[in-house]
């Protein structure tokens, strides 16, 4: 049976001479896995890919990372190496019908002595009950499985398909793996790229560790028309700069947030800033970010300032009246408040702590003395009985018990000493010693 997947190099040929010249991007290929720039940390000797090619013991695997990094070279080369056949679906036009025709194709393969590598992109595009297919022809060895994603796997694909492929996570490329890139793509045209060393610099930014997406933007410049070196503010001006890589549903948006939550806790409010600029230029809701800060407020400052929650609220209601761009300084404003407030999350741990007492001492009543007796059997009951009302006392203060009877007094709410909760300790060692008093008067 013919496999629809495989092209012969005839056919390859012919296919690229109707095509026109190739791009630079598939003509800079590496032939050899030595030849991969920038992912030599899971290629070398002692790396993942490169222990197992040593041992020959090439596992299925699930190549996670950023666009442009090598993903399908390095399946196309792990299948050279390792003389396996080459088969690549991609997940978003391949069907249960075409997936059928792969398997019986690489089944027929396996029992001519032939292994098969297939190469599934975008792999985190089908669903459960698709990913649960390839298992079989896993197990039995019809298929070697490498999958790529640009998405986090632990999320994105099920637990059964990763419990039988290992994980290999690629890195965006570096300014000096885009530089060394450049430099092939240089050779590959035989001329220099007619940039100024600031607009070179300029130019290896654009692609943000894209490498395809570099080769791309290469070959736009050697189309320019000859002239003298293009500056910064020609580059600029002749293409668009691309946009940040940023799912507004994916990994980069909770990376991003903790990012910056991170930040505002850690009292950075450089680096906070800095998390924020991303996300807005990455096109993040600033409704969403407001929501953020307002819970970084309670959760991270809480009452060691007050005034925050408030500023933050305020700066939610700025960017309401006011909308993008003039509404966002508002937010800015607010997240380097936030980042230089004294820190507690004394209230969030006083409230986990809450319901978890909660959870465990289940429905304990209050006790009597605090419980309201509308009526006379209640009042025969005990309720209301021995109730002592706190404007009538000492200092304004009974220091009765509120909790249940049965429950031990705990101590929930526990203020550090930083800004306006040094006070409220204060207040609560204070409250504490006059309770202690009332209860053995």
């Amino acid at each position: 049976m013919p496999d629809l997947f495989d092209q012969t190099p005839q056919d390859k040929q012919t296919d690229a001479a109707a095509a026109g010249p190739r791009p630079l991007a598939d003509r800079l290929r590496p032939a050899r896995l030595a030849e991969v720039i920038g992912q030599e940390k899971v290629l070398s000797p002692d790396g993942p890919l490169g222990s197992m090619l040593a041992g020959q013991s090439l596992s299925s695997l699930i190549l996670w990372g950023p666009p442009g990094v090598g993903k399908t070279t390095i399946a196309r080369l792990l299948a050279a190496e390792t003389k396996l056949a080459f088969v690549q679906i991609s997940a978003i036009f391949t069907g249960v019908p075409e997936l059928r025709k792969v398997f019986e194709a690489a089944r027929l393969r396996h029992r001519n002595g032939q292994g098969t590598l297939l190469f599934v992109d975008e792999i985190h595009r089908f669903n459960k009950a698709q990913q649960d297919g390839f298992l079989p022809h896993m197990e039995d060895g019809t298929i070697l499985l490498v999958g790529a994603t640009t998405e986090n796997p632990s999320f994105e694909l099920n637990a059964a398909l990763l419990s039988r492929a290992q994980v290999i996570v690629l890195d965006r490329l570096s300014l000096a793996d885009l530089e060394r890139l450049a430099q092939r793509a240089e050779q590959e045209l035989g001329r220099a790229l007619p940039l100024e060393p600031g607009a070179r610099d300029a130019l290896l930014e654009m692609a943000d560790g894209d490498g395809r997406a570099l080769l791309n933007l290469i070959e736009q410049v050697m189309a320019w028309k000859p002239g003298p070196p293009a500056d910064a503010g020609t580059l600029s001006a002749r293409l668009m700069r691309r946009a940040a890589k940023y799912d507004k549903s994916g990994d980069e948006h909770y990376n991003l947030i903790s990012a910056l939550h991170k930040s505002v806790r850690g009292s950075d409010p450089d680096a906070a800033l800095y998390w924020f600029a991303r996300m807005l230029e990455g096109g993040e809701d600033p409704r969403y970010l407001a929501r953020r800060l307002v819970r970084m407020a309670i959760e991270d400052i809480g009452l060691a300032d007050p005034q925050a929650q408030t500023l933050c609220l305020h700066g939610w209601e700025t960017y309401e009246r006011l909308g993008s761009p003039e509404g966002e300084l508002a937010l800015a404003q607010a997240v380097v408040y936030l980042a230089l407030a004294p820190k507690s999350n004394a209230g969030y741990v006083a409230y986990k702590g809450a319901r978890a007492l909660a959870r465990q001492t289940g429905s304990e009543p209050p006790p009597k003395h605090i419980l309201n007796a509308p009526t006379r059997l209640m009042k025969e009951q005990g309720y209301g009985a021995g109730y002592a009302y706190d404007h009538d006392a000492e200092d304004g203060f009974s220091g009765q018990n509120y909790f249940p009877d049965k429950v031990r007094r705990p101590v929930l709410y526990q203020p550090p000493e930083r800004g306006y909760e040094r006070e409220l300790k204060k207040r609560v060692e204070y409250f504490a010693k006059l309770r202690e008093q009332r209860q053995k008067g």
